[in-house]
């Protein structure tokens, strides 16, 4: 067994002639097991509430997703898109067009956002999971189109859910002068009727804002025929969608964006990895304050070894030795907080996934009534390296300069 690491654990663990360093060296210990736990609670709930967004975004973003590069739309009918049809790892292929518009209903307007969908939409994502009302999916038959919008532009329109009158539906013609005589010249207008349904994804950017209908009702407002703002694709189970990406990308050129459902909300993530991160460099900042309780155990130790140091020379032990002794002392120190703080932060992580202990408010206030929490293994290997390196370089400097004082 190492000299150094054998006579700095027996010093962890005995009785010190005074019983005020055992209480240091216990608080020492707690300090860096606290701050670890808070640094995997953290990360761990904020991987929790980026799971629960992510879970409203896959109910209405595919998993791929094609854009142009250039320009709002491009001809669906492109050879290069139509060959994506026929790889064998897409399982939906559906095409998607959307632009702004102006919703009016009985004197009541608003601008929204028109996305226009094929039938096999709901194939494309599982829209059912965030649909609320009586009624069936459907987005159009032989006669009129309906629309499923969202709860909050509902709400401003104050229409409800069955509005019986239709939704008037404005947008510019494209090219067209406003005929200032004449306005409504200038407009492309049509009507959607209440299909008895509505979505909420709870976020603001699409329940007050999306009306989702029929792709041939865009494409008649918005004066296109075979155009589209976006090819959407559903990928069988099992396959590997960023390599799957790379390929489609490869074949469509530089024309064309190939985004997964990460990049088609990449602002939101951005945001969310940012507060993470401040979160893991502010709980980090904590964990060095908490180290110079662990700087203070071992100055008294040093202090208190007084004697034994003049033992371990006698005995042949080197300098070198001594100094290891006090250092092996302070990382031990370090380890085991950071092992208990681990140990606990999993636990306290896993007592909220099952009971949801700590609540976000009063029952209904929120979308969900408890913190979500997902831990991450990445997660807790970079907590527990983190812990470590600042516990081990935070008691370098001063175990070095302490021992050869007393050593001199």
């Amino acid at each position: 067994m190492n000299f150094p690491f054998y006579i700095a654990r027996r010093y962890l663990f005995s009785k010190k002639s005074h019983n005020a360093i055992n209480v240091i060296s216990a608080i020492s210990v707690c300090g860096v097991a606290l701050a670890t736990l808070a640094l995997i609670c953290t990360l761990s709930v904020f991987n929790g509430f980026q799971d629960l967004v992510a879970s409203f975004f896959t109910a209405f973003d595919p998993e791929l997703k094609i854009t142009v590069t250039h320009g709002k739309v491009f001809d669906g009918q492109d050879p290069r898109v139509l060959r994506l049809k026929q790889l064998p790892e897409v399982a939906v292929y559906s095409e998607s067009l959307e632009d702004n518009a102006m919703v009016q209903y009985q004197g009541k307007q608003a601008m929204a956002v028109i996305r226009g969908v094929e039938d096999n939409f709901d194939q494309l994502t599982p829209i059912d999971s965030i649909l609320f009302g009586r009624g069936d999916l459907m987005l159009h038959d032989e006669v009129v189109d309906y629309a499923i919008p969202g709860i909050q532009l509902l709400s401003a329109l104050g229409s409800g859910i069955r509005f019986l009158d239709p939704l008037e539906v404005y947008a510019p013609k494209r090219g067209a002068k406003v005929n200032v005589a004449n306005p409504s010249t200038a407009f492309v207008t049509g009507n959607l009727f209440s299909s008895g349904l509505v979505f909420a994804v709870n976020q603001e950017k699409y329940d007050a804002a999306y009306i989702l209908t029929s792709l041939e009702f865009a494409r008649r407002l918005f004066q296109y025929t075979t155009e589209v703002s976006a090819v959407n694709l559903r990928l069988l189970p099992g396959t590997d969608i960023g390599m799957v990406k790379e390929k489609i990308q490869k074949q469509l050129g530089k024309d064309f964006c190939v985004q997964d459902r990460y990049e088609q909300q990449a602002d939101t993530y951005r945001i969310m990895r940012v507060e993470k991160l401040i979160s893991y460099l502010f709980l980090t900042f904590i964990l060095i304050i908490a180290c110079f309780n662990v700087i203070g155990s071992l100055s008294m130790l040093i202090i208190d070894k007084r004697e034994d140091v003049g033992t371990l020379r006698n005995l042949g032990a080197s300098d070198n030795q001594i100094v290891r002794v006090f250092l092996f002392e302070g990382r031990m120190i370090s380890f085991f907080g950071a092992f208990i703080g681990v140990v606990l932060g999993l636990l306290l992580c896993w007592v909220q996934q099952e009971f949801g202990v700590i609540k976000l408010g009063s029952s209904g206030s929120f979308v969900v009534d408890a913190y979500p929490v997902s831990v991450e293994a990445m997660d807790v290997i970079v907590v527990f390296v983190t812990v470590l390196v600042v516990g081990f370089l935070s008691v370098w400097y001063p175990v070095r300069y302490l021992s050869k004082r007393l050593l001199k």
